[in-house]
């Protein structure tokens, strides 16, 4: 049978989503919960993969097993063989056509930045400083140009290995909450890096170092040099992806604050 998981992860103590050898990895550990509840060595798919330091709300896996356990007894077990920073929040048994991977219509992220002049001891590692005061509202204005169908190989890391750059923002939305800055982009695929470089080319509009046009100019030039920093991982986190009806998959809340 095929099982699909939610998976919720802190990624400040792991080396990204995939398995790396001698590296502590979210599907390294997952992987080797799943095998000892399931009695045999299992192997996962998951919606999206996160780099270092990146966080879930709602991961999605799919595996393949001969075993035959409850939902409840799935993710009770799993979760009694993770470390505390990684727990499955549902199990649901799927048809063999489901996958994790390619059945997700979009994705759905939301990165952090908090705002203001001193630092917090509290969200170090869930939001990026910025101590220089940020208009939202420009960014937010910035962030519209950039929503559609397009080229953006500005936005690329170099080690990306995607066949192509172009991609498909269906939404990307600027709002603050007192101190807090969360920047939501929603699209069915991403390149590697893709929403961390729009951050950082977002911010120093923000900052009012760039004008609201630069943004465009970026994303015209197809070229990673002429776009700002890769804003830093402990921002970012996978907030869900979005599957066809047919599925059925349980959601969880993303986040205590509604936006």
């Amino acid at each position: 049978m095929r099982v699909a998981l939610g998976v919720e992860y802190d990624g400040t103590q792991f080396s990204g989503w995939q398995v790396q050898p001698h590296q502590r990895t979210v599907q390294g550990c997952l992987e080797q919960a799943i095998s000892i509840v399931a009695n045999h060595a299992i192997s996962t798919t998951a919606a999206g993969r996160t780099d270092s330091g990146v966080h879930a709300i709602q991961q999605v896996v799919h595996f393949d097993t001969d075993a035959q356990r409850a939902e409840r007894n799935w993710i009770l077990g799993i979760n009694a063989n993770l470390p505390e920073d990684i727990n499955v929040t549902w199990a649901k048994p799927v048809d063999d056509e489901f996958s994790a991977r390619f059945s997700a219509s979009r994705r759905r992220y939301r990165y952090l930045i908090f705002n203001r002049v001193g630092r917090s001891a509290i969200h170090h590692n869930r939001m990026w400083w910025v101590f220089r005061p940020l208009d939202e509202n420009k960014m937010q204005q910035a962030a519209q140009l950039l929503i559609g169908h397009h080229d953006f190989s500005a936005f690329r890391a170099q080690e990306c290995q995607a066949k192509s750059p172009i991609k498909t923002l269906e939404k990307i939305q600027v709002t603050r909450h007192d101190d807090c800055i969360a920047v939501d982009v929603v699209g069915k695929s991403f390149l590697h890096h893709m929403v961390r470089n729009i951050v950082g080319v977002l911010v120093p509009i923000g900052e009012g170092k760039k004008p609201v046009s630069w943004a465009q100019s970026v994303l015209e030039s197809r070229d990673r040099s002429q776009g700002g920093i890769t804003s830093p991982p402990q921002g970012l986190f996978f907030v869900k992806a979005d599957y066809p009806e047919q599925y059925q998959l349980p959601t969880v809340s993303a986040f205590p604050v509604v936006w």
